[in-house]
Protein backbone atom coordinates (compact mmCIF):
# COMPACT_ATOMS: atom_id res chain seq x y z
CA UNK A 1 0.00 0.00 0.00
CA UNK A 2 3.37 2.09 0.85
CA UNK A 3 4.03 2.47 -2.86
CA UNK A 4 0.53 3.16 -4.29
CA UNK A 5 1.42 7.09 -3.84
CA UNK A 6 3.74 6.65 -6.21
CA UNK A 7 1.68 5.45 -9.07
CA UNK A 8 -1.24 7.95 -8.31
CA UNK A 9 -2.66 10.59 -10.79
CA UNK A 10 -0.53 13.67 -10.42
CA UNK A 11 -3.67 15.64 -10.63
CA UNK A 12 -5.14 13.72 -6.95
CA UNK A 13 -1.80 14.50 -5.54
CA UNK A 14 -2.30 18.51 -6.30
CA UNK A 15 -6.13 18.17 -4.82
CA UNK A 16 -4.82 17.09 -1.58
CA UNK A 17 -3.33 20.43 -1.16
CA UNK A 18 -6.23 21.88 -2.36
CA UNK A 19 -8.47 19.80 -0.40
CA UNK A 20 -6.58 20.35 3.03
CA UNK A 21 -6.16 24.71 1.74
CA UNK A 22 -10.19 24.19 1.76
CA UNK A 23 -10.60 21.96 5.37
CA UNK A 24 -8.14 24.29 6.99
CA UNK A 25 -10.96 27.29 7.11
CA UNK A 26 -13.07 25.21 9.22
CA UNK A 27 -10.51 25.22 11.65
CA UNK A 28 -11.76 27.07 14.59
CA UNK A 29 -11.05 25.44 17.78
CA UNK A 30 -7.91 23.54 19.37
CA UNK A 31 -9.93 20.39 19.14
CA UNK A 32 -10.86 20.52 15.94
CA UNK A 33 -7.13 21.29 14.63
CA UNK A 34 -5.91 18.76 16.86
CA UNK A 35 -8.07 15.94 14.93
CA UNK A 36 -7.11 17.38 11.37
CA UNK A 37 -3.42 17.06 11.95
CA UNK A 38 -3.90 13.26 13.32
CA UNK A 39 -5.83 12.71 10.69
CA UNK A 40 -3.35 13.58 8.17
CA UNK A 41 -0.70 11.89 10.60
CA UNK A 42 -2.50 8.54 10.17
CA UNK A 43 -2.87 8.90 6.83
CA UNK A 44 0.90 9.55 5.91
CA UNK A 45 1.72 7.16 8.09
CA UNK A 46 -0.52 4.51 6.32
CA UNK A 47 0.09 5.58 3.07
CA UNK A 48 3.36 6.85 2.08
CA UNK A 49 6.40 5.15 1.36
CA UNK A 50 8.88 6.35 4.04
CA UNK A 51 8.93 9.08 6.70
CA UNK A 52 12.23 11.11 6.30
CA UNK A 53 10.69 13.24 3.26
CA UNK A 54 7.07 14.28 5.49
CA UNK A 55 9.21 15.23 8.55
CA UNK A 56 11.34 17.57 6.33
CA UNK A 57 8.30 18.84 5.12
CA UNK A 58 6.68 19.28 8.54
CA UNK A 59 9.89 21.11 10.00
CA UNK A 60 9.95 23.77 7.63
CA UNK A 61 5.83 23.94 8.21
CA UNK A 62 6.32 24.33 11.67
CA UNK A 63 9.19 27.32 11.09
CA UNK A 64 6.33 28.95 9.70
CA UNK A 65 3.30 27.97 12.10
CA UNK A 66 5.61 28.53 15.29
CA UNK A 67 5.56 32.36 13.84
CA UNK A 68 2.39 32.25 13.42
CA UNK A 69 1.55 30.99 16.93
CA UNK A 70 4.31 33.38 18.66
CA UNK A 71 2.52 36.73 16.16
CA UNK A 72 -0.91 35.38 17.30
CA UNK A 73 -0.49 35.02 21.10
CA UNK A 74 1.33 38.57 21.30
CA UNK A 75 -1.41 40.44 19.34
CA UNK A 76 -4.03 38.43 20.53
CA UNK A 77 -4.14 39.17 24.32
CA UNK A 78 -1.62 35.94 25.51
CA UNK A 79 -4.28 33.35 24.80
CA UNK A 80 -2.30 30.07 23.91
CA UNK A 81 -5.11 27.73 22.73
CA UNK A 82 -5.99 30.43 19.86
CA UNK A 83 -2.46 30.66 19.06
CA UNK A 84 -1.99 26.84 19.05
CA UNK A 85 -5.04 26.49 16.83
CA UNK A 86 -3.47 29.17 14.14
CA UNK A 87 -0.17 27.44 14.14
CA UNK A 88 -1.90 24.34 13.63
CA UNK A 89 -4.16 25.70 11.20
CA UNK A 90 -0.95 26.49 9.18
CA UNK A 91 0.23 22.85 9.78
CA UNK A 92 -3.44 21.53 8.04
CA UNK A 93 -2.78 23.93 5.09
CA UNK A 94 0.25 23.74 4.04
CA UNK A 95 1.66 20.06 4.79
CA UNK A 96 -0.22 17.88 3.38
CA UNK A 97 0.15 19.57 -0.34
CA UNK A 98 4.14 20.16 0.05
CA UNK A 99 4.30 16.46 1.13
CA UNK A 100 1.87 15.75 -2.07
CA UNK A 101 3.47 17.84 -4.11
CA UNK A 102 7.33 15.60 -3.56
CA UNK A 103 5.80 12.84 -5.11
CA UNK A 104 4.61 14.55 -8.34
CA UNK A 105 6.67 13.98 -11.63
CA UNK A 106 6.71 16.70 -13.62
CA UNK A 107 6.75 14.63 -16.97
CA UNK A 108 3.35 12.58 -15.56
CA UNK A 109 2.03 15.78 -14.06
CA UNK A 110 2.38 17.64 -18.07
CA UNK A 111 0.57 14.32 -19.33
CA UNK A 112 -2.33 14.29 -17.05
CA UNK A 113 -2.51 18.46 -17.49
CA UNK A 114 -2.40 18.05 -21.34
CA UNK A 115 -4.69 15.25 -21.83
CA UNK A 116 -7.08 15.15 -18.93
CA UNK A 117 -7.40 19.09 -18.39
CA UNK A 118 -6.63 20.07 -22.03
CA UNK A 119 -4.44 22.93 -21.36
CA UNK A 120 -2.34 23.90 -24.13
CA UNK A 121 0.89 21.36 -24.95
CA UNK A 122 3.77 23.65 -25.41
CA UNK A 123 2.88 25.84 -22.39
CA UNK A 124 2.62 22.88 -20.44
CA UNK A 125 5.56 21.40 -22.20
CA UNK A 126 7.71 24.14 -21.10
CA UNK A 127 6.12 23.91 -17.67
CA UNK A 128 7.22 20.75 -17.09
CA UNK A 129 10.62 21.29 -18.25
CA UNK A 130 11.37 24.16 -16.24
CA UNK A 131 10.02 21.98 -13.09
CA UNK A 132 12.55 18.97 -14.41
CA UNK A 133 15.28 21.88 -14.62
CA UNK A 134 14.45 22.93 -10.72
CA UNK A 135 14.52 19.50 -9.16
CA UNK A 136 18.05 19.31 -11.37
CA UNK A 137 18.86 22.35 -9.30
CA UNK A 138 20.21 19.81 -5.79
CA UNK A 139 22.22 17.73 -7.70
CA UNK A 140 24.13 20.50 -10.16
CA UNK A 141 24.58 22.31 -6.63
CA UNK A 142 26.23 18.71 -5.72
CA UNK A 143 28.36 18.26 -8.49
CA UNK A 144 29.72 21.92 -8.85
CA UNK A 145 30.68 21.73 -4.90
CA UNK A 146 32.58 18.79 -5.54
CA UNK A 147 34.26 20.01 -8.71
CA UNK A 148 35.62 22.80 -6.37
CA UNK A 149 36.27 20.54 -3.63
CA UNK A 150 38.61 18.94 -5.63
CA UNK A 151 40.10 21.88 -7.41
CA UNK A 152 40.83 23.11 -3.48
CA UNK A 153 38.09 25.58 -3.39
CA UNK A 154 35.94 23.55 -1.33
CA UNK A 155 34.22 25.38 2.06
CA UNK A 156 35.84 26.17 5.15
CA UNK A 157 35.13 26.48 8.87
CA UNK A 158 35.06 30.34 8.31
CA UNK A 159 31.40 31.46 8.02
CA UNK A 160 32.84 34.54 6.10
CA UNK A 161 34.79 32.71 3.82
CA UNK A 162 31.44 30.66 3.26
CA UNK A 163 29.25 33.16 2.44
CA UNK A 164 31.47 34.38 -0.42
CA UNK A 165 31.58 30.48 -1.44
CA UNK A 166 27.78 30.22 -1.16
CA UNK A 167 27.75 33.43 -3.51
CA UNK A 168 29.94 32.24 -6.17
CA UNK A 169 28.21 29.03 -5.96
CA UNK A 170 25.15 30.00 -6.87
CA UNK A 171 26.78 32.49 -9.63
CA UNK A 172 28.02 28.88 -11.20
CA UNK A 173 24.22 27.56 -10.71
CA UNK A 174 23.28 30.51 -12.47
CA UNK A 175 25.09 30.08 -15.56
CA UNK A 176 24.90 26.25 -15.71
CA UNK A 177 20.82 26.96 -15.46
CA UNK A 178 20.94 29.53 -18.53
CA UNK A 179 22.70 27.28 -20.70
CA UNK A 180 20.29 24.46 -19.81
CA UNK A 181 17.80 26.86 -20.50
CA UNK A 182 19.54 27.52 -24.49
CA UNK A 183 19.70 23.88 -24.82
CA UNK A 184 16.06 23.13 -23.85
CA UNK A 185 14.64 25.97 -25.74
CA UNK A 186 16.62 24.90 -28.81
CA UNK A 187 15.42 21.00 -28.57
CA UNK A 188 12.28 22.29 -28.37
CA UNK A 189 12.36 24.64 -31.35
CA UNK A 190 13.91 21.31 -33.07
CA UNK A 191 11.02 18.77 -32.09
CA UNK A 192 8.23 21.78 -33.94
CA UNK A 193 6.71 23.26 -30.38
CA UNK A 194 6.77 26.80 -32.14
CA UNK A 195 4.86 26.16 -34.86
CA UNK A 196 2.80 22.91 -34.61
CA UNK A 197 -0.72 23.19 -33.34
CA UNK A 198 -1.80 19.22 -32.99
CA UNK A 199 0.79 17.25 -30.60
CA UNK A 200 0.78 13.19 -29.76
CA UNK A 201 2.05 12.23 -26.20
CA UNK A 202 4.06 9.32 -26.04
CA UNK A 203 2.21 8.15 -22.53
CA UNK A 204 -1.72 7.61 -22.25
CA UNK A 205 -3.15 9.93 -19.37
CA UNK A 206 -5.63 7.54 -18.12
CA UNK A 207 -8.06 7.75 -14.95
CA UNK A 208 -8.00 4.46 -12.86
CA UNK A 209 -9.73 3.07 -10.11
CA UNK A 210 -6.84 3.47 -7.76
CA UNK A 211 -7.29 7.60 -9.18
CA UNK A 212 -10.66 7.70 -7.78
CA UNK A 213 -9.82 6.01 -4.82
CA UNK A 214 -7.17 8.63 -4.09
CA UNK A 215 -9.28 11.76 -4.89
CA UNK A 216 -12.19 10.41 -2.18
CA UNK A 217 -9.63 9.93 0.45
CA UNK A 218 -8.17 13.20 -0.23
CA UNK A 219 -12.06 14.86 -0.14
CA UNK A 220 -12.66 13.26 3.32
CA UNK A 221 -9.53 14.24 4.66
CA UNK A 222 -9.89 17.75 3.47
CA UNK A 223 -14.00 16.89 4.75
CA UNK A 224 -12.17 16.12 8.68
CA UNK A 225 -12.15 19.45 9.69
CA UNK A 226 -15.81 20.16 8.75
CA UNK A 227 -17.32 16.69 9.70
CA UNK A 228 -15.45 17.85 13.75
CA UNK A 229 -16.48 21.14 13.50
CA UNK A 230 -20.09 19.96 13.14
CA UNK A 231 -20.10 17.06 15.04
Amino acid sequence: MRTLVRRTNPLVLISVGLFSLLGSFWIRSLPVALIAVAAYAVAAVILLPGWRFPLVCLAFTSIAALTVVYSTWRLGGHDVELAVTAGLRIVVLAWPGSVAAGYIDPSRLADYLAQSLRLPPRLIVAFAAALQRLTAFGIAWQQLDRVRRVRGFGAGRNPLANGGYAANMSFALLVQAMRGATSTSIAMDARGFATAHERTWALPAPWTRLDVLALVAAALLGAVPVIARLV
